[in-house]
């Protein structure tokens, strides 16, 4: 039984270690309060960052499907090409120290800078996304629609890109997802997100693992119900699909 006791004190003793750090890295001196705070800046950042990217994801899959019809648009296909090569043949890491550092370097709002960072880095893959998912609608809905006298961009927005979007929504969800956690290296150029919040915490209390493992946890959760809502999503629209 002496085994059994030691292993009995060695787990209390695991216990009390752990439930120091954790008030340590929580309680003590309000550090929770920077936990908040960086959680609010990672989902700001991640919001608008989301919003960005979609739009510009929207623009360049549109534009890159219509320049098949328009000659006119050809000039601006390539373009497009180039920045959705460029962007996706890059680290996001890179793009982020570019544009800190370089292009907006002036720019005092780091906020703002991460927001366009992530916006047109998720825009790049986004687009592909929906490209391949206007690709996928029938051709003769679009032939319909110029039929009915529709314009193109008209039948694009009113009949092509929600039955796109249908059935692109896995992949984009999964874009977005990524991006949370992408916005995790913003703590680099002095943003206090959440990543930072939990360096800062480390410093002052001489203890990296439990805020790290924290802030692990935290994004796992964040995750986790960005998940939940996207299959909750994904049910709904199937059930309407079945009426």
């Amino acid at each position: 039984m002496s085994w059994l006791q030691e292993l009995g004190t060695n787990l209390l003793i695991w216990l009390q270690q752990v439930g120091d750090s954790l008030y340590r890295t929580f309680v003590e001196k309000d550090r929770y309060m920077a936990f908040l705070k960086g959680i609010g800046t990672t989902l700001e950042i991640s919001f608008f960052a989301v919003l960005l990217g979609t739009a510009i994801g929207v623009f360049v899959a549109v534009v890159k499907n219509m320049a098949k019809k328009h000659r006119f648009l050809r000039p601006l296909e390539w373009l497009l090409d180039a920045y959705v090569l460029v962007i996706r043949g890059t680290p996001v890491y890179v793009q982020l120290l570019i544009l800190n550092t370089v292009v907006f370097a002036s720019v005092q709002n780091k906020i703002l800078v991460a927001v366009i960072t992530f916006g047109i880095n998720s825009g790049a893959y986004v687009a592909e996304i929906i490209r391949a998912g206007i690709n996928s609608v029938d051709k003769g809905q679009f032939e319909a629609g110029n039929s009915l006298g529709l314009r193109d961009g008209t039948v694009m927005r009113l009949i092509i890109l929600p039955q796109a979007v249908r059935n692109i929504l896995p992949a984009l969800g999964n874009e977005f997802i990524t991006l949370v956690k992408e916005t995790s290296i913003a703590g680099t150029m002095a943003v206090n997100d959440l990543t930072k919040a939990a360096e800062r915490v480390g410093g002052a209390t001489y203890d990296l693992y439990t805020p790290l493992l924290s802030i692990a946890v935290i994004y796992f959760v964040l995750v986790f119900g960005m998940t939940r809502l996207l299959n909750l999503f994904e049910r709904r629209l199937a059930k309407s699909d079945n009426r």
